[in-house]
């Protein structure tokens, strides 16, 4: 046996022993606990936490030891029963009863051999984030290199692959891999998934040097793009939200003006900042449907309105704005193809507030707590984990 002894700062938290080589494969201990703890999904409102075992990578994965997840909105839309997620007359059912949810996740290597390592680049003992798709690499999609748009689309914490409301987790051969620095705290490493989302629908955006941009909701994702925006530096960031907090935190992330539309009349606002124009680019970050037409109304002729939440309901909109009225480039964003990188770089980088955005933290036993806060939209949270370990 051969004892490859990492830094000990590099050691995950509540590990039980040293790295050990085991004929070709390499495991942070000899004997992995039999169970785990884990939160699985069986119905909307109807989410357990259980006693699973810890399972077993094969030999082109790799096994983590979960340190933080983060909750996302689309998650209590998911608990919450909506029709995007457990299907209806219309759709096909996308969760499946029996899943561990969670998809913004960090851990730390534990167990893989030396083929499933040297795939993804990686060694027992980094701290890695994984992207929250895993592309088949086969279809239409994937072969064109728009991996993000996977036609059989499996997504951790949804269908097919566990997610990481567990303590352990298995990352599949196909998975995509990011290293990420230890010396962050967990739930801020975890974040380079919302964050990677986030400019994804800024590049989406197309910015330019002589932009007006709004972006409406200072949430985890309306952060993002606040930050992914004021690196492209346009002429003006404008934030809007209807809480004074995040929209100070707004500030921190590079927002040039906030605007509180329960407070001033952010049309005429914009319209006296643009010539009475209307802004170049609208960002819709909140989740809400009257976003929509909120934005629709903001843009100037030609504008480009990129739309990234997931919506509970169908939202229904003038359409004349959009063509007869304005012309509008109207664009989709779906996950952060590409931009995690530089959504890593930014965090370690320590560019963004974390501590005030990573506001809360609960372990397994409190899930519930933790999408409580998530729904309560009048509460203090911004970003919501789980820490498996506490």
């Amino acid at each position: 046996m051969i004892d490859v002894r990492p830094d000990p700062s590099a050691r995950p938290s509540g590990s039980p022993g040293r790295v050990e080589r085991i004929e070709g494969d390499v495991s942070y201990v000899s004997q992995l606990p039999a169970t785990m703890q884990a939160v699985v999904m069986h119905a909307p409102e109807d989410y357990r936490l259980e006693e699973r075992p810890v399972p077993a990578p094969a030999a082109d994965e790799l096994l983590i030891q979960v340190e933080a997840v983060g909750v996302c909105a689309s998650d209590l839309k998911a608990y919450a029963g909506a029709a995007k997620f457990w299907g209806d007359e219309n759709r096909d059912r996308w969760v499946e009863p029996g899943i561990i949810p969670g998809h913004e996740i960090t851990g730390t290597i534990v167990q893989g051999s030396e083929e499933a390592l040297a795939h993804h680049g990686v060694s027992v003992g980094d701290r890695i984030v994984v992207e929250q798709i895993v592309p088949c690499g086969e279809c239409m999609y994937c072969q064109r290199g728009w991996y993000w748009m996977c036609a059989p689309h499996d997504m951790f914490g949804f269908k097919h692959y566990h997610g990481g409301m567990a303590e352990y987790m298995i990352v599949p051969k196909l998975a995509r891999a990011h290293r990420i620095s230890r010396d962050i705290a967990p739930q801020h490493a975890a974040y380079a998934e919302p964050l990677s989302c986030s400019m994804h629908a800024v590049e989406r955006a197309e910015l330019e040097f002589d932009d007006v941009v709004v972006i409406a909701g200072a949430g985890p994702i309306g952060l993002g793009a606040i930050i992914g925006a004021a690196h492209k530096n346009p002429k003006l960031v404008i934030a809007l939200d209807f809480d004074d907090d995040k929209l100070a935190l707004a500030k921190k992330c590079g927002a040039d003006l906030t605007l509180n539309p329960s407070t001033v009349d952010i049309h005429e606002e914009i319209r006296n900042l643009t010539g009475g124009y209307g802004a170049d680019v609208y960002i819709e970050c909140t989740g809400h449907p009257s976003a929509v037409p909120q934005g629709l109304n903001l843009l100037r002729k030609l504008g480009r309105f990129v739309e990234y939440s997931v919506f509970k309901e169908n939202v229904s909109v003038d359409w004349s704005i959009i063509s007869d009225d304005k012309e509008l480039d109207v664009r989709g964003a779906h996950l952060g193809p590409h931009t995690w990188p530089a959504a890593i770089k930014i965090i370690e980088k320590g560019d963004l507030p974390l501590e005030e955005i990573c506001t809360h933290q609960f372990g397994l036993a409190d899930f519930q707590k933790a999408l409580d806060s998530v729904a309560d939209s009048a509460g203090a949270s911004v970003k919501v984990s789980i820490l498996p370990g506490r």
